[in-house]
């Protein structure tokens, strides 16, 4: 997710260069429960996810912009230094990536009860346009945007989602909402950017943010009435003979003919955005059967979401890994371990009540995630959080590295914590038409349950037996 992440902002970021950008468990959330569900968990528990972020693209890396060749007498240009601002998380160029890996490091931080600085905070809230959205990075806050700004869809979504830790951020997260609202597609989806074609993990970003919001993603209905789940389900491979291996995954977007094709890091992304949950996902009990790709002719966002899983834990199976496919050209064509998206596939299958089937990859990521997370930096450090979060899993001893300590090294320090022992936090919302925020509620042992009836993130206590 994090490396995808950034090859889709930096081909944006070419393709605006020539093409004018048009005007700017159980489930949660409203997802409608399939039939025979046993339950309901709270809503709001992508990318990946998430999850997630547009993965169509190959995993190129988009900090070395192509340029013409010098002739063989001019020395190589030295690369430009890097000018990392105060309060962003990492050191690396965050022109592609600097919102999304500063949302997902104070999402990290709160799942693991620690309070990002305000600097941090302040950092992020700087990046936001008057219209509300997000692009991927602003240079210079304290200059307007523009029609030349490039927002984006996933920067604005992870935003939201981050802004909705810290409390009292009701303006700003309002502000983003009525943008995302505003670029709606007309199948109900959203694109990376305004205007180009719904994809997968896109819009199961902007279902995360609108439910941590308190807006159901139901509710927000284009100009032909279809709504962010419409655009899920239609992304969503049948589970028949003739899919073969794809069955129940999610494609990132149809090819130009139409066909879908099972993506790994879209499938995960849609898994948790099919159940109306976000990045940062709560952790459900795995009591019920492994999941299956259960045939139907019209899936709701549930059923498609359980057959997105049954096809994670099935690629999972084998190596307890995802795979990364082979570059385009590339003279060894063996598959690649995809650590960041297997971290997201274990939060969507935890999500969704299949904790057992993420087992094996939960091992495997304390195994072999730690050099991986320490070359991307804050926001892989946060997706190993988050499944850690999501699985139970101390992050302080995430086979034997203290993910806590090495993602807060990234930045500038967090706050002093309330207590030494570590803190239950959770998220309560109130009323989204109020500035009701998000609060930090810090306990120990219990997660307490506040708000105008909107409760988000706190989790109902029973444990039911998901669906298959």
């Amino acid at each position: 997710m994090t490396t995808v992440r950034r090859c889709a902002a930096a081909l944006a970021a070419t393709a605006l260069l020539s093409v004018a950008v048009a005007p700017a468990a159980v489930a949660g959330g409203d997802v409608p429960a399939s039939q025979g569900s046993t339950g309901s968990q709270g809503s709001s528990g992508s990318s990946g996810s998430s999850t997630g972020s547009p993965s169509g693209s190959s995993s190129t890396d988009p900090d070395a912009s192509p340029s013409p060749a010098p002739a063989a007498s001019a020395p190589a240009p030295s690369p430009a230094p890097v000018t990392v601002p105060p309060g962003l998380y990492g050191e690396k160029d965050p022109t592609y990536d600097g919102v999304w890996r500063q949302s997902l490091a104070m999402m990290g931080q709160f799942a693991a009860g620690v309070r990002p600085a305000d600097q941090a905070v302040g950092w992020l809230k700087g990046q936001q346009c008057a219209n509300g959205a997000f692009p991927a990075y602003r240079p210079d806050p304290a200059t307007p945007c523009d029609a030349k700004t490039m927002v984006d869809s996933n920067a604005t979504s992870a935003a939201i989602q981050a802004l909705s830790t810290l409390g009292g951020q009701g303006p700003a997260m309002t502000k983003g909402v009525e943008w995302l609202r505003s670029v709606q597609n007309k199948d109900g989806g959203w694109g990376y950017l305004p205007g180009t074609p719904t994809d997968a993990n896109s819009t199961s970003l902007v279902i995360g943010a609108l439910t941590t919001f308190g807006v159901r993603p139901s509710s927000m209905r284009s100009s032909e009435g279809k709504n962010a789940y419409d655009a899920l389900v239609a992304l969503s491979i049948p589970c028949d003979a003739g899919s073969g291996a794809d069955a129940g995954a999610f494609a990132y977007q149809p090819d130009k003919a139409g066909k879908l094709t099972a993506n790994d890091d879209a499938t995960a992304a849609a898994v948790i955005g099919g159940l109306g949950k976000r990045m940062m996902a709560w952790p459900v009990q795995a009591a019920g059967p492994a999941p299956t790709c259960v045939p139907t002719a019209d899936p709701g966002p549930e059923r498609a979401a359980r057959n997105g899983a049954a096809y994670l834990a099935s690629a999972l199976a084998a190596t307890g890994h995802l795979d990364l496919p082979p570059m385009p050209g590339a003279n060894d064509t063996a598959p690649l371990p995809d650590t960041g998206n297997t971290a997201d596939a274990v939060v969507a299958l935890t999500a969704a009540g299949y904790g057992h089937q993420a087992a094996g990859a939960l091992e495997w990521l304390k195994r072999n995630s730690g050099a991986w997370a320490q070359e991307n930096g804050p926001a892989a450090y946060a997706q190993l959080i988050f499944a850690a979060h999501a699985t139970g899993t101390d992050p302080r001893n995430f086979g034997g590295i203290d993910l806590v300590e090495r993602l807060n090294a990234t930045g500038p320090t967090p706050r002093p914590r309330a207590s030494a022992t570590a803190p239950a936090a959770a998220v309560v919302h109130g009323n989204s038409g109020r500035d009701q925020g998000m609060v930090w509620i810090l306990g120990i042992g219990s997660v307490a349950c506040v708000g105008m009836g909107f409760l988000l993130n706190g989790r109902k206590k029973t444990q039911q037996s998901p669906q298959s």
